[in-house]
């Protein structure tokens, strides 16, 4: 007897779709967002120490490694903020259909691209 079940359980070679993947990066950029805090946190207690300590964060914060670290953490916090408001939109009752799935996805998707590109403008 041949088993029904699905044979191919490669994650990279199965297609998902688009509101999987704006899934994923909502949970992802969730995760961001924890391990940045602590990262944010440690330099705003170590600027607000002394201000030989303030002088060291100010002059780390200059550094292009320190602007491309803020830049991901505020790329992720836009993200999730975009995505979070479509996941209160879908609460209210819209765009809870397959097809409003996919548009919603692809909303987010476009508008938090510009706001990133945005935000990468406006940090270099």
């Amino acid at each position: 007897m041949k088993s029904q079940r699905p044979v191919n359980l490669d994650l990279r070679t199965i297609k998902l779709p688009i509101t999987a993947y704006t899934s994923i990066l909502h949970r992802a950029s969730g995760v961001i967002l924890f391990i940045g805090l602590a990262i944010m946190l440690y330099a705003l207690d170590k600027s607000l120490a002394s201000e030989e300590g303030f002088a060291q964060v100010k002059a780390c914060m200059t550094s292009p490694l320190a602007k491309l670290v803020i830049w991901g953490l505020l790329s992720a916090l836009l993200y999730h903020l975009v995505a979070g408001l479509r996941h209160l939109i879908m609460d209210m009752g819209v765009g809870e259909t397959l097809e409003g799935g996919k548009l919603g996805s692809q909303i987010v998707l476009a508008v938090s691209a510009v706001i990133i590109v945005l935000a990468g403008v406006w940090i270099w």
